[in-house]
């Protein structure tokens, strides 16, 4: 018997029914990711096993370093073959961990390999899926195309050019791919070498002279303008949380100017300048009616020798503990007052923040759309089954699953969609099980329009038009 087999996950009749009838095939709206829109553009291939499944995977990297591989064959100079060898021979140490569960569906879903991976399997795999990525369809367009990928949404920073997203939109690919804007380093006046060097090409890319807070606010304003007649709807900021405590033009005038001038701010100002900003960035999304994305809670780059040696988005982030509440009571709380608040998806990182993140979204629906405020996915380290069903089940004890939209890669990897196929056979389970049990009606049409709207239809609503 395969493993995965066809109904894993599934433990009822029901739960079976839901998702071999109504979740598996339904087209994918993978609204948040960090795809790379150039190898869409290329229609990327690649040369062999290791360079598309170990290339930039952080989450395989932990693992890898947790196993005692040294980091030549994880990040290092080791030959393609040599990380393929040590990936082999980490994953049967890696029962428990959902990537066990990933890696066997997407050899599965990808390459058509139903092998365990061990060292004793690991030359076949290498040879089998190697022959498999010379065919002609296994490329960037054909992925999207056969997981029904109707949309992607990628991370783009205001000063990134958006020629490739213009190209990809004027190309015959069926897949609408998205820019999102996320001006996370407009906030660190507390560096100001970085800053300043970000605002150099923020410059540039807008054609504006930046010297003077209403210069930034000029530039932001048409790359946003810029970014949404690309296609972009949606926002994304990466903040550790919210801050609770802003200030007015004029102070906020003054931290931007000694930052632009080569002083660092402190760290109170720095918070102050990031809600300013914010609050900013809420009205242009509101007006042009995007989605914002708040992923908050993140503690990154903790191992500072490896981030030293390897630098950011290589594993050495963590989940943190910080306190979330105040700022974003008082963020969604100011947009609201000025009838300013745009549709909002938050997501947390520390599970303690489940049942905060669930009622503050509740805590802000207005009546003006259905599910606009969203509390999002299970995220990150909380992207798994247990993260996944405790996010559900806080949000449909405090909220409306059925407005829920749904799942996201939030991937570098075009390996990632059967992320989607993981998280549809949890909600069919979810669902299913408790039917079964009577906590739910025995009514199957019911269900399979819940099953439907959260896999699928919501997101398609929220994400996929205009």
């Amino acid at each position: 018997m395969p493993y995965p087999d066809q109904d894993f996950l599934l433990h009822s009749p029901t739960a079976r029914r839901l998702f071999h009838e109504v979740a598996d095939g339904l087209p994918i709206y993978d609204y948040h990711c960090h795809l790379d829109p150039a190898e869409i553009a290329s229609n990327r291939r690649w040369d062999n096993l290791a360079d598309i499944w170990l290339g930039g995977d952080h989450y395989k990297w932990r693992l890898l370093r947790a196993n005692g591989v040294d980091e030549r064959y994880v990040t290092g100079d080791g030959t393609p073959e040599e990380k393929f060898q040590a990936w082999a021979a980490t994953v049967p140490k890696s029962l428990r961990n959902p990537i066990h569960h990933w890696c066997h569906i997407e050899l599965q879903r990808y390459f058509d390999i139903d092998l365990l991976i061990s060292p004793e399997t690991a030359d076949e795999i290498w040879a089998r899926a190697n022959e498999r990525l010379a065919d002609e369809d296994f490329c960037a367009h054909g992925i999207l195309k056969k997981f029904d990928v109707r949309m992607v949404g990628t991370t783009d920073d205001p000063v990134d050019p958006l020629d490739t997203h213009l190209n990809i939109a004027s190309s015959d690919l069926e897949t609408r791919v998205r820019p999102t804007f996320r001006p996370d380093k407009a906030f660190c006046v507390d560096q100001p070498t970085a800053f300043n060097a970000w605002i150099d090409r923020l410059e540039a890319i807008s054609n504006t002279d930046i010297s003077q807070l209403g210069d930034l606010l000029t530039a932001l304003r048409r790359r946003h303008d810029e970014f949404h007649e690309a296609g972009c709807r949606l926002s994304d900021h990466g903040l550790e949380n919210l801050p609770a405590e802003g200030c007015d033009d004029a102070n906020a005038a003054i931290i931007f100017e000694k930052a632009r001038g080569g002083k660092a701010a402190t760290a109170e100002d720095r918070a102050r300048f990031t809600l300013y900003l914010m609050l900013f960035l809420g009205r242009l999304d509101a007006a042009r009616g995007w989605t914002k994305q708040l992923h908050l809670g993140a503690a990154r780059n903790v191992n500072p020798k490896g981030f030293e040696s390897i630098g950011p988005d290589a594993g050495y982030d963590n989940i943190g503990d910080y306190r979330q509440a105040p700022g974003i009571i008082a963020y969604l709380g100011a947009l609201a007052a000025e009838e300013s608040l745009p549709k909002v998806i938050l997501y947390n990182l520390n599970p303690a923040d489940n049942y905060l993140f669930a009622t503050l979204a509740g805590s802000f629906q207005d009546g003006s759309v259905a599910g606009k405020i969203q509390f999002g996915s299970g995220w990150w380290f909380l992207d798994q089954k247990e993260g996944m069903e405790m996010q559900l089940n806080a949000l449909s004890a405090t909220g409306l699953l059925s407005r829920f939209v749904g799942m996201l890669t939030d991937s570098r990897s075009f390996l990632s969609y059967p992320r989607h196929e993981y998280f549809r056979r949890i909600v069919c389970n979810l669902i299913g099980s408790e039917a079964d049990r009577g906590e739910l009606p025995d009514d199957f049409e019911l269900l399979a329009e819940l099953v439907r709207a959260i896999c699928s239809g919501n997101a398609e609503k929220h994400f996929g038009g205009h």
